[in-house]
Protein backbone atom coordinates (compact mmCIF):
# COMPACT_ATOMS: atom_id res chain seq x y z
CA UNK A 1 0.00 0.00 0.00
CA UNK A 2 2.85 2.56 0.83
CA UNK A 3 3.20 2.49 -3.17
CA UNK A 4 -0.12 3.44 -3.72
CA UNK A 5 -0.39 6.21 -6.49
CA UNK A 6 -2.23 7.99 -3.64
CA UNK A 7 0.70 7.35 -0.93
CA UNK A 8 3.07 8.39 -3.70
CA UNK A 9 1.49 11.72 -4.66
CA UNK A 10 1.18 12.32 -0.78
CA UNK A 11 4.88 11.60 -0.22
CA UNK A 12 5.56 14.25 -3.03
CA UNK A 13 3.61 16.90 -1.65
CA UNK A 14 5.59 16.09 1.83
CA UNK A 15 8.95 16.62 -0.16
CA UNK A 16 7.35 19.65 -1.90
CA UNK A 17 4.97 21.18 0.64
CA UNK A 18 5.24 24.51 -1.37
CA UNK A 19 3.09 22.73 -4.10
CA UNK A 20 -0.21 21.71 -3.70
CA UNK A 21 -1.69 18.84 -6.15
CA UNK A 22 -5.38 18.95 -7.37
CA UNK A 23 -5.93 15.91 -9.11
CA UNK A 24 -8.75 15.32 -11.62
CA UNK A 25 -10.01 11.47 -11.20
CA UNK A 26 -12.45 9.43 -12.86
CA UNK A 27 -14.07 6.72 -10.03
CA UNK A 28 -16.62 4.73 -11.67
CA UNK A 29 -17.73 6.95 -14.03
CA UNK A 30 -17.59 9.97 -12.47
CA UNK A 31 -15.46 12.41 -11.80
CA UNK A 32 -13.64 13.93 -8.70
CA UNK A 33 -11.58 16.38 -7.86
CA UNK A 34 -8.55 15.39 -4.79
CA UNK A 35 -6.51 18.03 -3.53
CA UNK A 36 -2.77 16.82 -1.86
CA UNK A 37 -0.98 19.03 0.41
CA UNK A 38 1.83 18.36 2.51
CA UNK A 39 1.11 14.72 2.98
CA UNK A 40 -2.26 14.65 2.60
CA UNK A 41 -5.63 13.71 0.49
CA UNK A 42 -9.20 15.30 0.69
CA UNK A 43 -11.61 14.97 -1.79
CA UNK A 44 -13.39 18.45 -2.60
CA UNK A 45 -16.20 16.91 -4.13
CA UNK A 46 -17.18 14.36 -1.97
CA UNK A 47 -16.99 13.38 1.82
CA UNK A 48 -13.13 12.44 2.89
CA UNK A 49 -13.05 9.96 6.05
CA UNK A 50 -11.38 11.23 8.97
CA UNK A 51 -8.92 8.66 9.28
CA UNK A 52 -5.73 9.84 7.30
CA UNK A 53 -5.67 5.92 6.40
CA UNK A 54 -8.57 5.05 4.26
CA UNK A 55 -7.12 6.18 0.73
CA UNK A 56 -9.50 8.90 -1.01
CA UNK A 57 -7.53 7.94 -4.35
CA UNK A 58 -7.95 5.20 -4.97
CA UNK A 59 -5.49 2.83 -7.47
CA UNK A 60 -8.63 1.81 -9.90
CA UNK A 61 -9.34 5.62 -10.52
CA UNK A 62 -8.51 7.06 -13.79
CA UNK A 63 -5.99 9.87 -13.48
CA UNK A 64 -7.90 12.68 -15.88
CA UNK A 65 -5.14 15.46 -14.82
CA UNK A 66 -2.73 17.01 -12.35
CA UNK A 67 -2.66 20.32 -11.80
CA UNK A 68 0.41 21.94 -9.81
CA UNK A 69 -0.40 25.35 -8.04
CA UNK A 70 1.28 27.42 -5.82
CA UNK A 71 0.61 27.00 -1.99
CA UNK A 72 -1.46 28.56 0.00
CA UNK A 73 -4.42 27.34 -2.30
CA UNK A 74 -6.97 30.25 -2.60
CA UNK A 75 -9.86 28.18 -5.30
CA UNK A 76 -10.87 31.75 -5.92
CA UNK A 77 -7.80 32.68 -7.64
CA UNK A 78 -5.05 29.47 -8.06
CA UNK A 79 -1.58 30.28 -8.81
CA UNK A 80 -0.89 27.58 -11.04
CA UNK A 81 2.93 25.90 -11.74
CA UNK A 82 1.76 23.70 -14.61
CA UNK A 83 -1.55 22.28 -15.14
CA UNK A 84 -3.26 19.05 -16.74
CA UNK A 85 -0.17 16.96 -16.23
CA UNK A 86 -0.51 13.38 -17.35
CA UNK A 87 -0.02 10.62 -14.72
CA UNK A 88 2.99 9.57 -17.15
CA UNK A 89 4.58 13.26 -16.88
CA UNK A 90 4.14 12.90 -13.12
CA UNK A 91 5.90 9.98 -12.35
CA UNK A 92 8.90 11.89 -13.86
CA UNK A 93 8.21 14.80 -11.15
CA UNK A 94 7.68 11.98 -8.34
CA UNK A 95 10.90 10.23 -9.45
CA UNK A 96 12.92 13.53 -9.43
CA UNK A 97 11.96 13.72 -5.53
CA UNK A 98 12.67 10.34 -5.26
CA UNK A 99 9.22 8.86 -4.44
Amino acid sequence: MNNSIGKRLEQYTTKRPQEVLLITVEIADEQDKIAVFKGFSSSLMRPTAFDPDVPVLLDEAKILGIDRIASPYNPEAPRYIQQGISWEAMQVLLAEVGV
